[in-house]
Formats: C-alpha cells, sequence, structure tokens
C-alpha cells in the first residue's frame, strides 16, 4: 500500500547530538530538540517523488548530558551526597509561617554532622537569603533547585529533599488520585506563579532517578502523606503493624522511578494539618514533623523505617496532647473526650517499592 504523504525524515541535533525527526513540507525547518531543547535549523534540498532528501547530515556525535546554566550561588561540587533544604516563611502575608528557617538550619546540621554531607554540597533556599535572587523560595528557583539535586545522578548517590512550608489539596483532573485530590507545595509566590502539583514533584524528582540513588523526601507541611506521587503508601493495620498499601490508581501511568529508590516521610496524612512544635515542652519554634524527624534519628542510632515512624508519632501525640493533658478539671476531662487521638497529625511513609520497614536500617 502506498505512502500516504512525504515521510518524516531524520536528522542530527547540531548541538548535542541527539536524533530529530523532521516535519513534512517546506524547504527547511526549524526542529526544538527534545534532550538539550536547543533549536535546530534542517535544510531540504530538493524533492525526490514524495521523498524529502535532507541536506547530508554530520554524523552522529557521543551524547553528552547538557548541563544547564545554574546560579552563581549553586554549589559547584558534586558529591555522592547532595541535599536541597527549602524553608519558606511568607513573610508579610497573613499566612506567615515562623520557624522554617530554623528547620532548614536544623536539617543542615543533622545531615552533616550525624550522615556526614559536604556542606558545599547542600543548596538551601529560604527568605534569609534575599540578597541573591536565586536562593529565594520561588516556584522558579524551587524548580531548578530540584532539577540540580537529580541531574547525572548516578549510582551509589544519597540525594535529600526537605521542604517545610505550606502544603495544601487540589481537585484532581486526570484521575490519578483515590482520594480525588493532588497534593501540592507551596513556594513564595505561589499566588501569582502557581503551586507545585505533586505529579509534577514526581516527574522532576522521582522519575530520573537512575539504578542505586537514593532520594528521601522529607516534608514539613500541611496535606503531605502522598504527596511525591509514590506507588506505596505504609499504614498502620488494625493488628497494630505497619503494611504497605498499593496507592495507583493508574498503573498504566509511569510514576516510579528509572530503577533507582525513592522514599518520602511526611508530616501528616493528605487530609490532615501539620503544626509547629510551640506546643512541646523545651523545644525551639520548629515544625513538628521536622523537630520529632530529628529527635527520632539522634535518639537510636542504626535505627529501622519502622521504629523511626512510630518514634516520630510517639514524639508528635505527646506534644500535640500537652495542651489537653494540661487542661484541670470537667474542662479537660471534655476537651479529651471529645478531641480524639485521629486530630493529632500522623507522619507517613511512601516508597517506591516494598521493603521491610522493621529490618531495614535507615541510612541516608
Amino acid at each position: 500500500m502506498g505512502n500516504t504523504g512525504p515521510p518524516r525524515t531524520t536528522s542530527w541535533c547540531s548541538h548535542c547530538g541527539a536524533g530529530l525527526v523532521a516535519p513534512p513540507g517546506g524547504s527547511s525547518s526549524s526542529v526544538r530538540c527534545a534532550l538539550c531543547h536547543r533549536v535546530t535549523r534542517i535544510e531540504r534540498h530538493r524533492s525526490v517523488g514524495n521523498a524529502v532528501v535532507l541536506a547530508p547530515p554530520s554524523p552522529p556525535r557521543t551524547l553528552i548530558p547538557v548541563r544547564r546554566e545554574l546560579p552563581a550561588g549553586y554549589p559547584v561540587a558534586r558529591g555522592k551526597k547532595r541535599a536541597v533544604l527549602v524553608g519558606v516563611s511568607y513573610t508579610g502575608t497573613d499566612y506567615e509561617l515562623r520557624g522554617t528557617v530554623n528547620d532548614v538550619d536544623s536539617m543542615k546540621s543533622l545531615l552533616c554532622g550525624k550522615f556526614g554531607f559536604p556542606s558545599n554540597c547542600i543548596l538551601v533556599l529560604t527568605e534569609k537569603k534575599s540578597d541573591d535572587p536565586y536562593m529565594v523560595p520561588t516556584r522558579e528557583n524551587l524548580l531548578l533547585a530540584m532539577r540540580w539535586l537529580v541531574e547525572d545522578c548516578d549510582a551509589g548517590d544519597s540525594l535529600v529533599f526537605h521542604f517545610s512550608g505550606h502544603g495544601v489539596q487540589k481537585l484532581d483532573t486526570n484521575g490519578d488520585e483515590v482520594d480525588g485530590y493532588n497534593e501540592a507545595l507551596c513556594p513564595l509566590d505561589f499566588e501569582e506563579k502557581g503551586k507545585i502539583l505533586d505529579d509534577e514533584i514526581n516527574e522532576t524528582i522521582v522519575r530520573p532517578l537512575r539504578p542505586g540513588v537514593k532520594l528521601h523526601a522529607i516534608i514539613d507541611t500541611c496535606h503531605s502523606g502522598t504527596i511525591l506521587d509514590l506507588r506505596y503508601l505504609c499504614r498502620l493495620s488494625r493488628t497494630g503493624y505497619w503494611q504497605w498499601e498499593n496507592h495507583t490508581r493508574q498503573p498504566e501511568k509511569p510514576k516510579g522511578t528509572s530503577g533507582g529508590l525513592a522514599i518520602s516521610i511526611s508530616g501528616c496524612k493528605d487530609d490532615q494539618k501539620s503544626a509547629d512544635s510551640s506546643g512541646f515542652p523545651e523545644s525551639a519554634e520548629i515544625g513538628a514533623m521536622t523537630d520529632s524527624f530529628i529527635k527520632a534519628v539522634q535518639s537510636e542510632p542504626g535505627t529501622t523505617y519502622g521504629r523511626l515512624l512510630s518514634a516520630m508519632r510517639g514524639t508528635i501525640r505527646d506534644g500535640q496532647g500537652m495542651g489537653r493533658r494540661l487542661l484541670p478539671g470537667r474542662v479537660g476531662s471534655f476537651v479529651r473526650k471529645m478531641v480524639t487521638s485521629s486530630s493529632v497529625q500522623e507522619p507517613q511513609l511512601c516508597s517506591s517499592e516494598v521493603f521491610d520497614i522493621y529490618r531495614k536500617p535507615f541510612l541516608l
């Protein structure tokens, strides 16, 4: 059977050597490369029947990863342990948060002091660095930092993404959420530039993870349970044991890694709100989730994921229940009966693959 039109012919990108497909028609065309996103002009010299003959292309070159031009304040070193730490305070707004910078400072101290992360391989975005426009946690800067974290990742890399700020839910429009809602992070300029949905987070820092690469996302926001859109969610069963649930509604949709491991530890369920630790005894102004995470890691060297999660829940439950326990007499009794334990935020564990949380040691 004959062709219905001129064939789509192939050339190579003059910038990075990637294969290109030329659109039909015309004497020449400009094609944007899917790899390096640069425009290459393709010249056509003549037509022979239905066939379009291209100018003889240069032979394909060895593909070299395309590096984006990074801001001057970005880490130059590319160690095997890298982290992006984000604290958004929303200064001067009605929804201003206190303590997010403390969260970032505390997390950086933990990574450097306990897990050996080099300080020059940690990228920090807070409003404290307002003198450098690229270090402010705007939407564009946050996505750029996330791409930097996973770019050129290789076996043996241990990556950490920590976010302290506001999180919200938005109605799911593509049908891939079990509860009908997307979870989203709120950058500093979310009212003008928009929020960052879990779909975009997954595409940016989960899907590029290659074999042997490990990512931990530590998210201290409201509505953060499944913020990375990972396949498995760990729940506490009625018998008191943790078990994995497949949280994928559309298995045909690519939401996994490229062979690596992604784990998220978040502040609460998707339908819960997160708090700071102002009610905790002897705690500085810091997010309850960040505070409980750091205490759990420091108190038990070599802990497993299961013990870590249980310790975090215990710390938060004790801290957030402190106010109710301090209320005296009949008032305190009434409040304790009416405000159930389900109102206390519960840290969540999600993963791109199933593992034994009682045996697998927590390592960054």
